[in-house]
């Protein structure tokens, strides 16, 4: 009772605040209360708290979209910012003003409340995923993918209280990481965010990052000074989907299911993790952010996990039945916290009315609002009112990119180094003259890859300017080489006056995050590297290739090119790391978490079959072992020289569209329920947006006969409420449901092949019993391989 009568005095005495004393500032916070009175603390709050402040609890939203008065009124009991949020409306806000924003929030959320009811301090999450790295100056340590070559827990663990520490800075509580998903699939654009396709390695690994972001369990500081609140994410299956769609469906038998995508949480919940996040995708039909089996029977009841689920960006509303503003079936399901970043108003007030009605039991509410003001008071964040920048380690601006963060940064980029061919030019030798070659060389926005400043990265941040005290590959070999007594010059383009002894080409995929890197295949495209590396070839200059991407791929003409060549991941800040491993300086200890393959083939590959390297491979240094040459031929090279149907606004010769019997000339015009009319993609109405009144139909046709798979570039802005079809020939698809995983991704691609519509024909119908709209880019066929998938 005195913890309560502590806290409540706190409450009402505190609230008002916004200065803190001088000491507070290096006080830690108080660790977690014993257990014996966390549910009597607990009740005791619950219990005096109004039912619009019960709801407030579970609403996320994200910040730009609320104000501080927005937070007074309503008492959020937790905020996020958005890949493409920073404070104030800045992505590349300085560090004082995420601080500063914090605090206002925070001030905003402990306002003295009337009468009895208690006040509930706010809570700040962020997809700190590889370091803080929605702040300028942070350490970007390497993607997961990266990491899981490391196979080192320790170095995972220490990684996680390095980004803990770079989070206080900034005043923030909680940590949207460690991903424990495990990707099957390599076409998932989100693979990058995986360890490994093995559970068993990425099961420490994920338990390890949990550790060093709370510390661990039973340790007087965990939760406390330099450490933050972590999640592992997503439950369950989301390295799983068909074809690796983000956001879409997996499919099986449900117990071998969880024996390889929930295998990691039974580790991270023994570590502690004291939130969960619900993943977007469906299993057998039944989307997560909607499934009571597996969110409250398995993670909370056969896994024992006692922390807070917290949804995904607007996951709710994918639930069937649910739109952003209305899905009591997810509290209903399991889930504590909404994340419904601009919609939150609605979702409030539709909340507070199903409790009212009994659509929703106050039973549930108050335990979902239970578990969220448990993690609160575990993290210490009831127990002293301190607002952010009070806290230990808060504006300590230098610990952001210290020396000895981007030390551990630069040891994990140096042991996630997997060499994959070596004929004897590496190490480089000591005072060679290197060419350093490839727009990536000196680029540490391509080395960082998604959810580096913005969302999806960007080369739009490729001067380097955003990244002070970064160290790209090209600054970390020039140093190295001149250490040794030789040089090194950087020439994208390849070109040199004198002939050096040694090129390095640095090349690979451009930064993208989540659904914008799903891949129809693992064909590397881009020609720059091959280009520099079959010139240099010819030139005979010797070659170490290194590559950047987030995914294992098919690159087997640059492998074949290059005399040395080695898989860089997306290593992030510290260049110095792969320089150190291509001098010697430190071992190449790496090997893979992913199957390698051999083919360009469509399939996801897992295990040795049909890998060109397996998991485990990597080699020393001192392995110059020769590796054959590789089979360059790849059908997926060529998939896009099909003929034309629909490109730039324009119809081939040939074809036509129709609504029922009604022509519409090149897509433009009204008949029979549907509209078209023009937008802008790429060019001035190079594009259609096609909108359907309920049971309209638009049919797309050539005249004669047509060969091949058709390949449709489309956008889905809202997800239809009806069903959608498309009839092929004399075969209808349903498009209702990968509809629904493509709206609001921006374009994306679908391939109607003969597995889906045997026989394929000469016509597209597509078809909405609803209302609905999409947007068409281009229409063509092509031939594809015998066996591709349909694909969405």
């Amino acid at each position: 009772m005195r913890a309560i009568l502590l806290a409540t005095a706190a409450a009402m005495g505190l609230a008002g605040c916004t200065t803190v004393s001088s000491e507070a500032r290096n006080t830690p916070r108080t660790a977690s209360a014993p257990v014996s009175d966390e549910d009597a603390r607990v009740a005791d709050l619950v219990a005096r708290m109004s039912l619009e402040r019960k709801v407030a609890q579970l609403i996320q939203p994200q910040i730009g979209s609320f104000t501080a008065e927005d937070m007074e009124r309503y008492r959020f009991g937790s905020y996020l910012n958005g890949g493409n949020r920073g404070p104030y409306g800045d992505e590349f806000a300085p560090a004082s003003e995420w601080l500063r924003h914090a605090d206002e929030m925070y001030v905003a959320s402990v306002q003295p409340m009337e009468g009895d009811e208690p006040v509930i301090p706010t809570m700040w999450g962020t997809d700190a995923v590889h370091g803080h790295t929605n702040v300028v100056r942070a350490t970007i340590f390497p993607h997961n993918i990266g990491l899981g070559a490391t196979r080192d827990p320790d170095l995972i663990r220490r990684i996680g209280e390095a980004t803990a520490v770079e989070i206080e800075v900034t005043g923030i509580d909680w940590n949207f990481s460690p991903t424990v998903a495990v990707a099957q699939d390599d076409r998932w654009g989100r693979t990058y965010e995986s360890y490994s396709e093995d559970p068993a390695i990425v099961a420490p690994l994920g338990a390890a990052l949990v550790e060093g972001l709370q510390g661990r369990k039973g340790e007087a500081d965990r939760l406390g000074a330099g450490h933050v609140i972590a999640t592992a994410k997503h439950f369950f299956g989301d390295g799983g989907t068909d074809q690796g769609v983000d956001q879409g469906e997996v499919t099986g038998d449900i117990e071998a299911l969880k024996a390889i995508h929930a295998a990691p949480y039974p580790a991270a919940i023994a570590a502690g993790v004291e939130s969960v996040m619900a993943s977007f995708n469906s299993i057998n039909g039944r989307k997560m952010h909607g499934n009571k089996e597996l969110l409250t029977d398995v993670l909370r009841g056969e896994l024992g996990f006692d922390g807070l689920v917290v949804g995904d960006w607007n996951g709710h509303g994918q639930v069937a039945g649910c739109t952003n503003t209305d899905c009591p079936q997810s509290l209903l399901a399991g889930l504590d916290i909404y994340m419904v970043p601009d919609e939150w108003k609605g979702l409030h007030d539709t909340l507070v009315r199903q409790v009212q009605d009994g659509t929703i039991p106050m039973a549930v509410l108050d335990e979902a609002v239970s578990r969220v003001l448990r993690v609160k008071m575990r993290a210490g964040l009831l127990d002293e009112f301190v607002k952010p920048s009070g806290r230990p380690n808060a504006g300590e601006y230098e610990l952001l990119g210290s020396r000895e963060h981007r030390a551990i940064a630069r040891e994990a980029v140096a042991k996630s180094q997997v060499l994959l061919k070596n004929d004897g030019v590496l190490p480089l030798a000591e005072g060679a003259n290197i060419l350093v070659a490839g727009s990536a060389a000196d680029s540490i926005a391509q080395a960082s890859g998604g959810w580096t400043l913005t969302w999806q990265g960007g080369l739009e941040l490729d001067n380097n300017e955003h990244f002070p005290g970064a160290t790209s590959l090209w600054k970390g070999l020039k140093d190295a080489a001149e250490a040794s007594g030789g040089s090194a010059i950087l020439s994208a383009d390849g070109s040199y006056a004198d002939k050096p002894d040694v090129a390095v080409v640095v090349f690979g995929e451009e930064p993208y995050a989540e659904f914008a890197g799903d891949r129809k295949d693992l064909a590397f495209r881009d020609e720059e590297g091959l280009g520099l590396l079959r010139k240099f070839e010819a030139e005979g200059v010797p070659t170490v290739a290194v590559f950047l991407s987030g995914r294992p791929m098919w690159v087997n003409r640059e492998l074949n090119a290059a005399d040395a060549f080695v898989a860089s991941w997306l290593p992030g800040s510290e260049g110095a790391g792969i320089a150190d491993v291509l001098t010697g300086a430190v071992p190449a200890s790496g090997k893979l978490g992913f199957s390698w393959p051999a083919t360009c083939d469509h399939g996801p590959l897992n295990g040795p079959e049909g890998a060109l390297f397996a998991v485990g491979y990597g080699r020393a240094l001192t392995d110059t072992s020769p590796l054959r040459r590789l089979d360059e031929n790849c059908d997926a090279l060529l998939a896009h020289e099909g003929a034309e149907w629909f490109v730039n606004g324009r119809f081939a010769d040939g074809v036509t569209a129709a609504a029922g019997s009604t022509d519409l000339p090149d897509l433009r015009g009204s008949a029979a329920g549907v509209t078209a009319i023009g937008i802008d993609r790429n060019a001035q109405e190079d594009s259609r947006e096609i909108a359907f009144s309920p049971g309209a139909s638009l049919t797309i046709a050539q005249e004669g006969e047509g060969s091949g798979a058709y390949r449709i570039a489309y956008r889905v802005k809202r997800r239809p409420t009806q069903p959608v079809s498309l009839t092929v020939g004399d075969v209808t698809v349903d498009l209702t449901h990968p509809f629904s995983v493509a709206a609001e991704k921006d374009w994306r691609e679908m391939v109607i092949t003969g597995q889906c519509a045997p026989g394929l024909g000469d016509s597209l119908t597509f078809t909405s019993q609803g209302a609905f709209s999409f947007d068409i880019a281009t229409i063509t066929r092509e031939e594809v391989a015998e066996g591709t998938d349909c694909s969405f």
